[in-house]
């Protein structure tokens, strides 16, 4: 086996994914053969990877982060290297994604007792990941004090032990309290777990790091473990592919610019990273609107993004009252871009008769494009290259989808894929719908389109912009962590 390190944090979301990614591309500027690896993920931003071996398969799924994470390492994203993945439907339910394939779906008590079955995938896939590698770097979920579920743990220290992986702990200081995190967590956790924590790190700090000395000292004094270092708000983070829907929380409008792009916050939001390319363009706003916000009337462009519950979202759509909002943005002659779900909410009606969503078996939709929308149990999993029909030009990406969507609309394609025609597009030519993500990535795509819509685009390389955002967070890890040490400590 490779050796390896493990991240873990005092909670959910304090930078674990962009520091792993970090460190992966840090390693690899060193010449090591890395690899990503996180037992289980829970997100509805998913990837398409390869499935070792299965030549018959499209791809699988795994999380968003590990995709990025691969990058970092200059690979091919594996469904082992994220081998459990929960896509939520509900407040209390998910569907389970085991080695890229659907396993099923489960509520939140029955995937606890679950999780002694998908320890044999996790081990089997952290076997495959570590071939032929010199360094696996592990990202954990959650956090490890949440020892009421470490019985079932395969995600954070029930993994590392069974591993035996040393852990770095993540502390977050912007939410503050950091101190007491990383103590109490010490305080919590069982000795055979405690014995398995080398030390920590700091994240997400703003200012004079010294003014933080003594801060230091007190986590030494409660807890005897060393620190890596301090690693400061990296600014190129933003630029980097947000792993799921916590983030949106906290995305605001920026300042004004020449195209606003105005995108409804479904509560099943799924692959929202398709409009990563579009925040990049100096000329573009994308706003995220919350629930219960008005749509804003000064948005050229309405993106309705992916949907893991295409039903549940559309429903919740018109109770928002942005099926009105939509409306009027139709008459003042604005233009709508509908992806994945919700291409199949811009059309007539859709229809879930298997009730595979949930116990609704229909609803109507947003009447945008005339097109129906019939869910079926298997799923389209595969990465795709392209072409736009309406400016000829070359795409690359991925479908993720449930559903055969049909109708007089779907004459007008949007885009012809392994020779098939994909989407719709409405007689005015301003309503597209697809089911391809990753369309906004293609450069010459993203540029032509925006200049459809009156705005100068395109000379932006959105995917150099991703790898040169990705050396500059390993630059500041080189310059901020011990990455010697913790390299070092890897076993």
């Amino acid at each position: 086996m490779a050796r390896a390190i493990m991240l873990q944090g005092t909670g959910s979301d304090v930078g674990k994914t962009v520091l792993v990614a970090g460190l992966c591309r840090v390693a690899k500027k060193r010449g090591l053969k890395v690899r990503p690896f996180k037992p289980q993920n829970m997100s509805n931003n998913a990837a398409v990877a390869e499935i070792p071996g299965d030549n018959n398969h499209g791809g699988g799924e795994i999380g968003r982060a590990q995709w990025l994470q691969a990058i970092a390492c200059g690979v091919p994203p594996s469904v082992h290297m994220n081998p459990v993945l929960l896509k939520p439907q509900t407040d209390v339910g998910a569907q389970v994604i085991v080695q890229g394939k659907v396993f099923g779906e489960a509520r939140a008590r029955d995937y606890q007792a679950l999780k002694g079955r998908l320890m044999d995938a996790v081990l089997e896939s952290w076997g495959k990941v570590g071939e032929g590698a010199d360094l696996v770097i592990v990202e954990g979920a959650g956090s490890p004090a949440e020892i009421n579920l470490r019985s079932r743990d395969i995600a954070n220290m029930g993994f590392a032990t069974r591993a035996d992986v040393p852990v770095v702990l993540v502390g977050d200081i912007d939410r503050g309290g950091v101190i007491a995190s990383l103590a109490g967590t010490h305080l919590i956790l069982p000795e055979e777990d405690r014995r398995m924590i080398v030390g920590y790190l700091i994240n997400k700090f703003r200012g004079d790091v010294s003014l933080f000395d003594d801060g230091l000292r007190a986590i030494e004094k409660f807890t005897g473990w060393r620190c890596f270092g301090v690693v400061p708000w990296l600014r190129a983070a933003a630029r980097l592919p947000s792993e799921d829907s916590v983030v949106l929380e906290r995305l605001a409008s920026g300042e004004a610019r020449a195209l606003k792009v105005a995108v409804p916050m479904l509560g099943r939001i799924a692959n929202f990273d398709d409009l990563d390319p579009l925040k990049a363009e100096p000329q573009v706003e994308v706003v995220f609107v919350p629930p219960g916000k008005k749509l804003p009337a000064d948005a050229g462009l309405v993106v309705i993004p992916g949907s893991k519950s295409t039903i549940g979202d559309l429903l919740k759509f018109r109770e928002n009252g942005w099926d009105r909002d939509l409306a009027a943005h139709r008459k003042r002659g604005g233009h709508v871009v509908g992806i994945c779900g919700g291409f199949q909410m811009l059309g007539r009606m859709v229809r879930d008769p298997d009730r595979i969503e949930g116990s609704v078996i229909e609803a109507e939709g947003l009447g945008l494009l005339d097109v129906e929308t019939v869910m079926e149990p298997e799923k389209t999993v595969r990465n795709v290259s392209a072409r736009s029909v309406p400016f000829g030009l070359p795409l690359e990406g991925y479908e993720i989808h449930l559903g055969r969507t049909t109708g007089p609309d779907t004459r007008r394609p949007s885009a012809i894929i392994n020779g098939a025609e994909d989407g719709a597009i409405s007689a005015d030519g301003k309503v597209i719908g697809t089911y391809m993500h990753g369309l906004f990535g293609a450069d010459g795509f993203r540029g032509k389109f925006l200049e459809s819509l009156g705005i100068k685009g395109g000379g932006l390389d959105y995917r150099s912009e991703v790898e040169r955002a990705l050396d500059e967070v390993a630059a500041e890890l080189e310059t901020h962590l011990d990455c010697d040490a913790i390299f070092s400590l890897a076993r």
